[in-house]
């Protein structure tokens, strides 16, 4: 992948309670910010990248077009793909695969949403459709999203001996990342004895091993190698990519294996990389557990070793073993529309721009991974793997 296409644009929206804002104008928010970081208009934007955050994917039928028409775009091209948090990570794969085969030159990718001022709650968008085939079997447990992360941690627990505390270092990590950016919802250093004292919500995870909910968004624009250099934007581009369904297989699967073991191999594979030689990562964390398990499976430690890679502050910028989540992540920055992919992208963009708040900035940053999941862990999901570098 490397050097067909460049991140030229990244914008995150900076509200976390959109009570002014309607979903629409959130994303054309998100699109102008990042068409002014890339130094573009919207006349160059001939390709748009959306998933199912985008208002009207089922409502009226029409889809991408109503958001396509407010935005006022022309375009050669249009992928609406839906994978939940995934989605934005893999878009950015398909804008660099439909720029490489000529279909579109500058794309845009949006996502926005506004749960946190509609009330909205996350397990709202799990529950089972009645047509879907697994309905009959399993609607009436009516699992909801945070007893299934629950059962993961539960049951790595009793794999590895993993502990409560080891599980709050990471909540710990990222609120030590969040009190330097003044948009996260969650500025206030936690200790690890704050989060095993935080109200107990689906054994063995607290109220403070959960993940926020957020309004707000982001937007990346993806553009040709001959624009991009003409930008004069730092060169940002992705080097390899992986995308995987993991599903049930009808009762026959491992709860500590996500898709991310297929998906990061094949990232890694085509990058022609390993986990040594990442400097920064952005990893899905919808909840402690979510984090350690994709150490495990992306191959930053060994299956069993999570809980002692990240205890101590094992991933705290610049003095643990690797910097994770440096914008605070959907522990304590946001979670936008419950959708985290993209955010994980464009705090990648910024480490390797060198653009993170000084005091979390990696030094020299060339190589940085984002990774997220779309759906539930100890679930049906799909999990996508970006590798980005940084050219020059």
């Amino acid at each position: 992948m490397k050097g067909k296409a460049y991140i030229v644009g990244a914008y995150e929206h900076p509200t976390r309670l959109a009570t002014d804002r309607s979903v629409p104008q959130l994303h054309a928010d998100v699109t102008m910010g990042a068409l002014a970081d890339a130094g573009l208009s919207l006349s160059d934007i001939d390709g748009y990248f959306c998933a199912g955050d985008i208002p009207g994917w089922s409502a009226t039928g029409v889809g991408p077009f109503s958001i396509v028409e407010y935005l006022g775009l022309n375009l050669r091209h249009l992928d609406t793909t839906e994978s939940w948090g995934s989605a934005y990570i893999n878009l950015v794969t398909h804008a660099v695969d439909a720029i490489d085969a000529g279909r579109c030159r500058i794309a845009l990718i949006t996502l926005a949403g506004r749960p946190r001022a509609a009330k909205y709650r996350p397990e709202d968008g799990h529950r089972q459709v009645q047509d879907t085939p697994e309905f009959a079997f399993e609607a009436l447990y009516d699992p909801v999203v945070v007893n299934m992360y629950g059962m993961v941690a539960k049951r790595h627990m009793y794999e590895y001996g993993t502990t409560s505390s080891q599980l709050a270092w990471i909540k710990v990590a990222t609120s030590h990342h969040a009190q330097h950016n003044p948009n996260a919802v969650l500025r206030k250093v936690v200790t690890v004895e704050e989060v095993l004292a935080s109200p107990l919500i689906s054994d063995p995870l607290h109220r403070l091993d959960c993940c926020i909910v957020s309004d707000g968004g982001g937007a990346l624009i993806v553009a040709h190698p001959d624009v991009a250099r003409e930008l004069k934007r730092p060169l940002i581009t992705p080097r390899g990519a992986g995308y995987h369904v993991r599903h049930l297989n009808g009762g026959y699967f491992d709860l500590l294996k996500s898709g991310g073991v297929q998906s990061g191999q094949t990232a890694f594979e085509q990058a022609g990389l390993t986990p040594r030689d990442i400097d920064y990562a952005s990893l899905y964390d919808s909840f402690t557990i979510t984090v350690l398990v994709q150490l495990e499976n992306l191959g930053f430690c060994e299956p069993g070793q999570g809980g002692r890679f990240v205890e101590d502050g094992g991933l705290i910028a610049n003095s643990g073993r690797l910097a994770v989540n440096t914008d605070g992540g959907g522990l304590c920055n946001n979670h936008p529309a419950n959708r985290g992919g993209m955010t994980k992208v464009i705090e990648a963009v910024r480490q390797l721009r060198g653009e993170a708040h000084p005091a979390v900035q990696v030094p020299d940053c060339r190589l940085a991974l984002a990774h997220g999941t779309g759906g539930q862990l100890g679930g049906r999901h799909g999990a996508a793997t970006l590798i980005l570098e940084r050219e020059g």
